[in-house]
């Protein structure tokens, strides 16, 4: 269930990776798609996946005592925790021909690898705080190639994220509330291929 899950949620994104590179070079000002426009269709169905993954599928069986949701989800056979769902699917759809990535960054991150790793990662994550209705935009290299970055507010959506994230002995906070900004997801999208 959880494979099937992953695989409909990536091919979701893919048909929107498609749709975008069919009708555009990838070119910020191309006639096509703008990338930031790109960026937002891949942050909605990132975020409606990872949403109803939580609150119909982990909370709801939570809930049943069918089966929990843990860090060590593959050793434990348990659910992957809303984070993790997160990053597989991101694994699968990074290695695809329209390069798309996605990923969460927060400044309070459990895992320490969700810590914001460039100076512009860390500015993207003060603004979205400061703004977190609209999503903090800017155009990185990554070597020779140029990449729209679009740093969107992650909220807490459910008791479930909060409940861990308050409770964890790794997280560096330990009072978020339902809606707070927890940290981000960051979305990046080619600007040539």
């Amino acid at each position: 269930m959880i494979r099937k899950g992953l695989v409909l949620g990536t091919v979701s994104i893919l048909i929107v990776v498609f749709v975008y590179w069919g009708t555009s070079s990838g070119a910020k000002d191309c006639g096509g798609i703008p990338a930031e426009r790109a960026a937002d269709m891949v942050h909605a169905v990132v975020e409606s996946h990872r949403t109803f993954y939580t609150v119909h599928v982990v909370e709801r069986l939570q809930a049943k005592g069918v089966v929990v949701a843990s860090e060590n989800w593959r050793s434990e056979k348990t659910l992957p925790l809303p984070a993790q769902f997160l990053q597989e699917s991101a694994h699968l759809a990074v290695n695809t021909r329209a390069k798309i990535g996605y990923k969460l960054i927060g400044l309070w991150p459990i895992n320490k690898n969700n810590g914001p790793k460039t100076e512009s990662e860390h500015k993207g994550l003060m603004e979205t705080m400061q703004n977190p209705d609209r999503p903090y935009t800017e155009v990185i290299m990554n070597g020779p190639d140029a990449y729209l970055q679009a740093i969107y507010a992650d909220r807490a959506i459910s008791q479930a994220c909060i409940g861990c994230h308050n409770a964890h002995p790794d997280s560096p906070r330990h009072n978020f509330k339902q809606h707070d900004v927890m940290g981000a997801i960051m979305v990046t999208v080619p600007l040539s291929l």
